[in-house]
């Protein structure tokens, strides 16, 4: 045992003596790398910073001197008046989470399946039925045809599925879901199948774990669409308590007048309304919560975009 021990420890102490020594010019080309990359990231920053310091701004001082990185007096007017109407805030939030949890999931749900299906190559007619689905990028019936659908054939008039149905599938996730479903061995199905195995089953226990990486990097895309939807909502939703958030702060920022706050219940001192820094404020509440998502899914979303764009 010690004479093996003794044998490993000399074979690691050759492998780290015959490392080249890391020269002065290697040094120099990567801290330049990491001084360019740590540039652009707080390049990146910047404007973040910006919006969140802006936000706290006093709204004589923005009208005189500016959006400012430092305010000479830090004010929480802008958000008094954003949380002026919590309980409609709070419901708003509620309202995206919703969609947000409903959307993702039965997104992720159709267009994988759609990506197996269409990745089977004993499938006799998914080259014509990819055709179709890529024909829905190049040409589209236009918003009068859709709203017609939604409200009359559909019913869907202020209705919560008038803002999960429309972004539900998209034909570049499904296509990218089909690439990455690819590069996953024939083999696999091939011996499930002589198992005994179905088609459901082999789509939910071998080729889902084995997508991660795509369902991780559509999933973020679908969580970002319906976390900023607002176009479907002023389209289709008419109580205000089915207002997503984003639809939600919009109306806070177009309706910053007394007369629309008297209608609303609000009572605000005109000279004291924060109409550019309540822009500021909007955008943190808006942005915030669903920064934090992402660093969850970097790693996937990264490979998910490079492997799933190999193949056409």
């Amino acid at each position: 045992m010690y004479i093996e021990w003794r044998r490993i420890k000399w074979q690691r102490g050759k492998k780290i003596s015959n490392r080249k020594p890391v020269g002065k010019k290697d040094l120099a080309v990567k801290g330049s790398f990491y001084v360019v990359v740590g540039l652009f990231a707080l390049i990146c920053l910047f404007p973040f910073v910006l919006m969140i310091t802006s936000s706290f701004m006093n709204e004589t001082e923005i009208i005189a001197e500016g959006y400012k990185l430092i305010p000479k007096e830090w004010s929480l007017s802008a958000y008094q008046f954003l949380f002026n109407n919590s309980t409609n805030l709070i419901n708003a939030y509620r309202v995206t989470i919703t969609n947000v949890l409903i959307g993702g999931t039965l997104g992720l749900l159709l267009m994988s399946m759609a990506g197996y299906v269409l990745c089977r190559n004993d499938f006799k007619y998914r080259n014509q039925i990819a055709f179709f689905i890529y024909f829905t990028t190049l040409f589209s019936g236009g918003l009068i045809p859709s709203y017609i659908l939604m409200v009359k054939g559909l019913g869907l008039k202020d209705s919560i599925w008038a803002m999960i149905l429309p972004g539900l599938m998209s034909p570049w996730s499904i296509f990218l879901m089909r690439n990455f479903m690819k590069q996953i061995p024939d083999s696999l199905y091939e011996c499930a199948a002589i198992d005994g195995a179905g088609d459901f089953r082999i789509y939910w226990q071998i080729f889902l774990p084995l997508a991660k990486p795509a369902l991780a990097t559509i999933g973020l895309f679908l969580v970002l669409a319906y976390w900023n939807e607002w176009y479907n909502a002023m389209l289709y939703i008419e109580s205000s308590s089915k207002y997503p958030l984003q639809y939600f702060l919009q109306r806070i920022v177009n309706q910053a007048n007394v007369q629309l706050l008297v209608k609303s219940g609000v009572s605000v001192n005109t000279s004291d309304l924060p109409s550019e820094s309540i822009k500021m404020a909007t955008a943190v509440a808006a942005t915030g919560p669903i920064i934090l998502v992402y660093p969850f899914v970097q790693k996937y979303f990264v490979s998910g975009l490079t492997v799933g764009a190999v193949k056409g």
